[in-house]
């Protein structure tokens, strides 16, 4: 039995590079008998109407995404309330999470939609923005959180929590909590480490701490992070989601951070080997 009848296509916006590969897919789901349903950007593409994101996400039992790494990291954010499967063909830069070429699309399609595939299960983290005890803002991230100085070249103070323990006050540029997924991104070229996407932690990195000693704190993702702002030190701050949606912050704010209990269902084809991306993506030297 198929595993799939409902899909659902989802593309990068403004990037007529998508086109060739968005009509290539549209016409090999429709030759099997499938349900297509796009998002606004893909339809405009295929010139085929679209559904309301939230309707677009109760209609489909798979999702499709047609760009790169953000594109997905988006898709994910918007299908996580439903839990709805992804599957990533790559047309962006590095391609850690969209890892079928639009090369070997159909061959590889045709094995995963008849049931032969690897799935994954990411984690996503929620982050309220707190200001004299009131919620102002919230947010999500399949990637990482980050906390950041805006507009200055200057450090911010802010003093970190964990599951109610003092951790530290620190001085820095800024903070980054990231999941498994986003270890590769920003945390990565801050000096956080690589965590494998199966384990459930989480890791805060710092952002060009002033004290040398500061370094990556791996933790457990059941814990809960809360951040403060020192007010003693006025400085414009923001925080930021996988990125986007980013909430401007005052002295004295503070971020609560935690997981939610939906995942993000990454599908891959068989043979997927995480460490391969890992070789291919950051060209490390391999062994003969």
């Amino acid at each position: 039995m198929n595993p799939f009848s409902h899909i659902g296509l989802f593309t990068k916006p403004n990037d007529t590079r998508v086109d060739k590969t968005l009509f290539q897919l549209h016409e090999f789901l429709l030759e099997r008998g499938y349900h297509v349903h796009c998002d606004r950007d893909a339809g405009i593409i295929l010139g085929l109407p679209t559904l309301p994101s939230d309707m677009l996400a109760r209609s489909i039992d798979l999702a499709i995404v047609v760009g790169g790494d953000g594109t997905l990291l988006a898709t994910g954010r918007l299908l996580a309330d439903h839990e709805v499967p992804l599957i990533g063909i790559n047309l962006g830069r590095l391609g850690f999470l969209v890892d079928i070429s639009p090369d070997e699309m159909l061959t590889q399609l045709e094995q995963m939609l008849a049931g032969q595939y690897k799935e994954e299960a990411r984690f996503v983290l929620h982050a309220d923005v707190i200001r004299e005890d009131e919620i102002i803002g919230s947010g999500e991230a399949l990637n990482d959180v980050v906390l950041h100085v805006r507009n200055e070249v200057r450090m911010i103070e802010f003093t970190t929590r964990i599951d109610g323990y003092f951790v530290n006050t620190q001085r820095a540029d800024g903070i980054i909590i990231t999941t498994p997924t986003g270890s590769t991104a920003y945390a990565l070229s801050s000096g956080g480490p690589i965590l494998h996407p199966a384990l459930q932690a989480l890791a805060l990195v710092p952002i060009c701490p002033h004290t040398l000693s500061d370094r990556p704190l791996v933790i457990s993702n059941q814990s809960v992070i809360d951040i403060q702002l020192c007010e003693d030190r006025d400085i414009p701050a923001r925080v930021s989601f996988d990125g986007h949606n980013n909430i401007e912050l005052e002295s004295g704010d503070a971020l609560r951070i935690h997981t939610r209990p939906e995942k993000v269902r990454l599908l891959h084809p068989q043979g997927y080997d995480y460490y391969h991306i890992l070789r291919e993506k950051l060209h490390w030297g391999v062994q003969p």
